[in-house]
């Protein structure tokens, strides 16, 4: 398996990788100039304590690159939880261990595709919290809620088409779209660490459910490669 369908259109795929379990273990070995060809009991035992005593730098020598599509709502959402950042007082912020190429419609006119939750998606505010959400709404809220949300993305649509067609430039016209319902792809290389980092925020009961349903995904798809590693990363 290699790729989770997510939400109504979207997926998360694992593109490649680099290392395994026995990566961080060698990592950590090295010091001793000693090497496991194969995992055993004593290399899990390691694994445990690295995890445990909080010994990261072992398990950034596995790399994962990932293929994602997700609503934008769900892409800034993740963005905010890269790291690895190293900020320059002359230069932008950079990420020295994880790379992020997303699909621009600076430059591509292809076919905008929207989530748009079904009736019994919508969910309501949350009683004691400013952020997140709360139960499901009725049926009498959530069904014209789609209908609306269908009406508002078509209407938008027609627009953003008829300023293409009329010679509009596509990096002005895209400001016609729905914005954080408007389905991205991007590309997302990281350290086995940054992917612990990810779903250890992303994973939490209160993490937005569109983005928890992702952070799952990627659990599944990185737990194939590094069973032993994700064990004691990701209690």
């Amino acid at each position: 398996m290699n790729k989770i369908n997510v939400l109504d259109q979207g997926y998360v795929r694992l593109v490649d990788v680099m290392g395994s379990d026995l990566t961080p273990v060698n990592a950590a070995r090295v010091s001793f100039d000693k090497e496991s060809t194969e995992m055993t009991d004593k290399d899990v035992r390691l694994l445990k304590f690295l995890a445990r005593e909080g010994h990261s730098s072992p398990f950034r020598h596995a790399f994962l690159q990932f293929e994602v599509y997700a609503p934008l709502m769900v892409a800034r959402q993740w963005h905010k939880y890269r790291i690895g950042s190293t900020h320059l007082e002359e230069q932008d912020s950079y990420d020295a261990l994880e790379a992020w190429n997303e699909s621009s419609r600076r430059y591509i006119t292809e076919d905008p595709t929207f989530y748009i939750p079904a009736f019994n998606e919508w969910r309501g505010k949350p009683e004691n919290s400013k952020q997140g959400s709360g139960d499901y709404v009725p049926f009498d809220v959530g069904n014209p809620a789609t209908k609306r949300l269908m009406e508002s993305v078509d209407k938008q649509l027609a627009d953003y088409e008829w300023a293409l067609e009329n010679g509009i430039c596509a990096e002005q016209a895209r400001l016609f779209l729905p914005a954080y319902g408007m389905y991205v792809r991007w590309y997302w290389s990281t350290s086995l660490q940054g992917v612990c980092h990810f779903l250890s925020q992303r994973l939490k009961h209160d993490a937005q459910k569109e983005i928890q349903d992702y952070a799952k995904a990627v659990l599944e798809l990185t737990k194939e490669k590094f069973p032993a590693s994700l064990s004691e990363l990701i209690k």
